[in-house]
């Protein structure tokens, strides 16, 4: 292989080396970016929520929640909301599961998991395997029979 040669091989494989790292960022934007609105989207529902419960005592209905959220930014990233409100009574413990998103990313940097708004208004991230710890104990036989 003559020097000519060795220099295209060279810049060649440079230049496929370059547009795999930037498909690969554009994923990991992708998925970051997704991970923002949703989260944007879950605490503006955590905002709704806390008027409601300020104004009524207690959690809004699901109907109320399917329409005001839609009304939301970054709900189109939100995906498929489970809003455990039925299940939840006036005694609940505050670290009571309010409502939940499943998120499930497929790359190197983000993992899939759930953003969780806790009834205490807090909203976190976590893995699937503490969510499930934490959820299951939550669940009654009923709730688990009439959800999907």
């Amino acid at each position: 292989m003559n020097r000519q040669q060795k220099w295209v091989l060279t810049n060649f494989t440079l230049v496929i080396l370059i547009t795999a790292a930037a498909v690969l960022g554009m994923i990991e934007l992708k998925n970051w970016v997704n991970r923002s609105e949703a989260t944007r989207a879950m605490e503006q529902l955590q905002k709704a929520v806390t008027e409601y419960r300020g104004k009524n005592g207690s959690v809004p209905p699901e109907s109320y929640v399917d329409g005001i959220i839609k009304t939301f930014a970054g709900e189109p990233r939100l995906g498929n909301l489970n809003y455990r409100a039925r299940w939840i009574t006036i005694d609940s413990p505050p670290e009571t599961v309010l409502a939940y998103v499943n998120k499930d990313y497929h790359s190197f940097f983000s993992h899939p998991g759930v953003i969780v708004l806790r009834y205490d208004g807090r909203i976190e991230w976590m893995d699937k395997a503490s969510f499930n710890k934490l959820l299951t104990p939550q669940q009654t036989q009923l709730e688990l029979e009439m959800t999907p």
